[in-house]
C-alpha cells in the first residue's frame, strides 16, 4: 500500500482546522445589529437622488457619490434603455472574444477625446481596472509605489503584480522621495489617488510630477473622484492643476459622476494596446452590459453640454465646508465634495449615523482599516442637485446630533 496514503488517512481528524471557524467567530456585525447601530447594507427603494427611501422614509441623501445628479437623468436613462432594446441585457463574453460591441470602441473613442489622451480601454468595473492595470504593467524586476491610503483596487493591484509595492506616508512628499531615489534604476509606476475617497483631500500633483520626473518613474492618478469634479470642465485633477499632459495614465470610474458603473484607463495608445493584450481583469471577465456603456456616454455628453452642473456642485460644495467649520465639526484637509466629520471612535460614529438617520439625514461611516485607528468619520458628499434648503437642513441635523454626543458644545 502507498506510504504517502497510509500517512495521511492516519491523520487525528479532530486536530484539523476547520476552515470556516472564522467566520463562527466573526461576531462584531452582530452585536452591531443586535444593538440597534449597525450602518451597512441599509436597503433603498428608490434611485440615487438627493431624497431617497428606506422602508417608507424619507431621508437627505448625503452619502452618495453621485456628484453631478445624472443617475436618474431622464437622458441616461432613455439612452439605456434603447441601448437595451437594440442589444440585450448583456453581452455573454469577454471584450477579448466576443464581447466588443460598436458602442464598446465609440465609447472608448469618446473619452479618450474627453480625457484629452490617445486611447482609452474600458472594464467592466472601476475595481477591475486597477487590478488589470497595475498587475498588467508592473513585473518582477519592477517597482510600485503608492500612498498609504490609496484606494483598496489599488492596493489589490499591487497585490497581483510581481514587482516589489512600496508605501509612502499620507501626502508625505519627502517619503515618496526617499523611497523613489532607492529604486536603482528599476521600472517603477507611482500610483496615486486624485481625490482621496474618505478624506477627500487632493494629492499635491504638482510635487508629485516633478519627482516623477527627477527620478524617471511613470505616474498613474486613480481619478475616480476627480472626474466631474476637478477642473474647469470636471476632466479631473491634471485639468485642476494644468498638468494633465505630466500624468502618464488616468483611471476613472463610471459609478461616481457618470452615471453607471463600470471604468477606464486612458493614456498613451502603445501602453492601452499593451493593457488590452495583458490585463487578465479585462481578458478574462465579461463585457461591460450595453445599458451601462450607453449611460455613461450620454453622461459625458450631459457633462459637456450643461457646465452648469460643475458650478453648482462648488457652491453647494463650498457651503457645507463653511456650514460645518463653524459648527464646530472636525473636517480634515478636505477641499471637495467629500466631506468627513470626524468622530474618533467606531462605536461613536456607528451611534452618530443611527441618530442622523433617524433625523432624515443618509450618512455613510468609515472605520479603521478604510480610516486610522480613532479616527473614524461620518463620511459625507454632495451632489450638484441637492436644494440650500435640503443642505440647511442637513446642518441643523448635524448641529443637533452633534451637540447630543458631545463632538460640538
Amino acid at each position: 500500500m502507498d506510504r504517502g496514503l497510509v500517512s495521511h488517512t492516519s491523520v487525528d481528524i479532530g486536530e484539523t482546522m476547520d476552515l470556516f471557524e472564522k467566520c463562527r467567530k466573526f461576531t462584531t456585525a452582530k452585536e452591531l445589529q443586535q444593538a440597534g447601530i449597525y450602518p451597512f447594507f441599509r436597503v433603498i427603494d428608490s434611485a440615487q437622488d438627493p431624497v431617497v427611501t428606506i422602508h417608507g422614509q424619507k431621508m437627505i441623501m448625503i452619502g452618495s457619490n453621485n456628484y453631478l445628479g445624472l443617475t436618474n437623468h431622464p437622458k441616461v436613462k432613455e439612452a439605456a434603455v434603447e441601448a437595451i432594446k437594440k442589444y440585450g441585457s448583456g453581452c455573454t463574453g469577454s471584450r477579448f472574444l466576443n464581447g466588443t460591441l460598436d458602442i464598446h470602441v465609440e465609447l472608448e473613442e469618446k473619452l479618450a477625446r474627453f480625457m484629452r489622451r490617445d486611447s482609452a480601454l474600458i472594464f467592466s468595473t472601476g475595481f477591475q481596472v486597477n487590478l488589470g492595470v497595475i498587475s498588467a504593467l508592473v513585473g518582477k524586476d519592477d517597482v510600485v509605489i503608492i500612498d498609504k491610503m490609496d484606494h483598496a483596487s489599488i492596493v489589490d493591484g499591487c497585490r497581483l503584480s510581481y514587482g516589489e509595492v512600496k508605501r509612502f506616508r499620507h501626502e508625505d512628499m519627502a517619503d515618496l522621495e526617499r523611497l523613489l531615489a532607492e529604486k536603482n534604476g528599476r521600472g517603477t509606476l507611482v500610483v496615486v489617488d486624485g481625490v482621496f475617497s474618505m478624506e477627500g483631500d487632493i494629492i499635491d500633483l504638482p510635487k508629485v510630477v516633478e519627482l516623477c520626473k527627477k527620478y524617471g518613474a511613470r505616474l498613474m492618478v486613480d481619478d475616480a473622484h476627480g472626474i466631474g469634479v476637478l477642473g474647469k470642465t470636471g476632466r479631473g485633477t491634471g485639468e485642476h492643476f494644468g498638468l494633465e499632459k505630466e500624468v502618464d495614465l488616468v483611471m476613472g470610474t463610471y459609478s461616481k459622476s457618470l452615471a453607471s458603473i463600470g471604468g477606464f484607463i486612458a493614456g498613451d495608445a502603445d501602453v492601452i494596446h499593451y493593457i488590452k493584450h495583458f490585463a487578465r481583469a479585462l481578458i478574462f471577465s465579461a463585457s461591460p452590459p450595453p445599458a451601462s456603456v450607453a449611460a455613461v456616454s450620454a453622461a459625458l455628453d450631459i457633462i459637456e453640454n450643461e457646465p452648469e452642473r460643475l458650478a453648482q456642485l462648488w457652491k453647494n460644495t463650498r457651503k457645507m465646508l463653511e456650514g460645518f467649520r463653524s459648527l464646530g465639526f472636525e473636517i480634515g484637509p478636505t477641499a471637495t465634495p467629500i466631506i468627513p466629520v470626524i468622530v474618533g471612535a467606531d462605536e461613536t460614529a456607528f451611534k452618530m449615523c443611527m441618530m442622523l438617520q433617524a433625523g432624515g439625514v443618509f450618512v455613510n461611516v468609515a472605520v479603521s482599516p478604510a480610516v486610522p485607528p480613532g479616527k473614524a468619520i461620518i463620511r459625507t458628499s454632495y451632489m450638484a442637485t441637492h436644494t440650500e434648503e435640503q443642505l440647511d437642513t442637513v446642518l441643523g441635523v448635524f448641529e443637533k446630533v452633534g451637540k447630543q454626543l458631545g463632538i460640538i458644545p
